[in-house]
């Protein structure tokens, strides 16, 4: 496939920086994961949860806040069609959490990652049946073709040489294994092989491969999250990477950076949350008070239960009415509208 084209490779001296500091973490992550089986346990809710919102909302596709720990942790049933969205991204999350080892990276299991998330879709599973290109939408109004996909009638084909590039990638280690996923998820999204849902797709193949070759990051720190936050720069890598991909002359280093960046930013604060969650009872409650500890001037409830979405909100008022009864933060006003400060240390 036109990624895994070029022989030999020469990473620039930042990717081989970024990569290395990777394979660091890499090597630490078995050490974070002896930490208490539930600080472990509030990491991996937390990051489902973020996950099937942040790559679902990416997407345009958003379900209201009180029903996101239902639906993925509680496994509600979904009420309309974005929720059975979420909830099937949920599934396929699950699905390589349990399976990632004895799962292939080939046509069938992609396809099977599509309709799961897909929920209901008429064509969830299937590969598009018309072309379809990647569009720019101008606030003026102007819509602008960025990029031009593979068209229908190859998509089968190219879907299958790429899977039988990557496997020849890995098997005979021609590449490095974190050039080879940014390569296979780049190239994914170049094909763009369904009609609906390619990012999302990718995001889950991502997860996929990089659970394979050993960094299991994702499991517990959002990776759709950290693109979330990073939306424009991960759409603007994406578009300098993807120029003259179909001649293979394109450029892998903008996405290849970005794709570095966002694991190895995964990884810090994986990093820092397990390092600062001490083992013992009480783990959300020391999620909680990181949230806050990490706000600046006021904030509410709403703002500690985006940072802390496995965690109830009547949990949370207790530990800020805990934090009160000690001087570390004061409530301004009441009900609703009552927002909250932490006190000067100082003072």
């Amino acid at each position: 496939m036109n990624s895994f084209k070029r022989d030999p490779v020469e990473l620039p001296l930042s990717a081989v920086w970024l990569s290395n500091s990777i394979a660091e973490c890499k090597g630490r992550q078995e050490f974070h994961a002896k930490q208490s089986p539930q600080v472990l346990k509030t990491l991996l809710e937390t990051a489902l949860i973020e996950s099937a919102e942040s790559s679902n909302r990416i997407e345009g596709v958003t379900v209201e806040r009180n029903r996101l720990k239902p639906l993925v942790i509680g496994h509600s049933q979904p009420r309309d069609r974005s929720e059975e969205e979420v909830a099937g991204y949920r599934k396929a999350l699950d699905l390589i959490h349990k399976k990632y080892q004895s799962l292939k990276v080939d046509p069938e299991t992609i396809k099977a990652l599509h309709r799961l998330c897909r929920g209901e879709s008429w064509d969830a599973g299937k590969w598009k049946e018309k072309d379809n290109d990647i569009i720019r939408k101008h606030p003026d109004g102007r819509v602008e073709v960025i990029f031009k996909p593979v068209g229908a009638a190859q998509t089968p084909d190219m879907m299958n040489q790429l899977c039988l590039a990557y496997e020849h990638s890995v098997t005979q280690l021609k590449y490095p294994d974190l050039y080879a996923v940014a390569c296979l998820v780049l190239d994914f999204l170049s094909i763009h092989p369904f009609r609906d849902g390619n990012g999302r797709v990718s995001r889950l193949l991502t997860l996929l491969a990089l659970y394979q070759h050993g960094f299991r990051v994702g499991k517990y720190i959002s990776l759709e999250r950290i693109v979330e936050q990073s939306k424009d720069t991960y759409y603007e890598s994406l578009n300098k990477s993807s120029q003259n991909w179909h001649q293979a002359k394109h450029d892998m280093n903008p996405w290849l950076h970005y794709f570095l960046g966002t694991v190895l930013a995964a990884y810090k604060e994986f990093e820092d949350r397990a390092g600062n969650l001490r083992p013992g009872r009480g783990a959300k409650t020391q999620m909680i008070t990181q949230a806050i500890e990490g706000q600046t001037g006021e904030f509410g409830i709403a703002d500690i239960e985006r940072a802390c979405p496995a965690v109830s909100r009547p949990m949370i008022r207790v530990v800020l009415e805990s934090l009160r009864a000690q001087g570390q933060v004061e409530v301004l006003g009441t009900g609703r509208s009552a927002h909250w400060r932490k006190r000067d240390k100082s003072s």
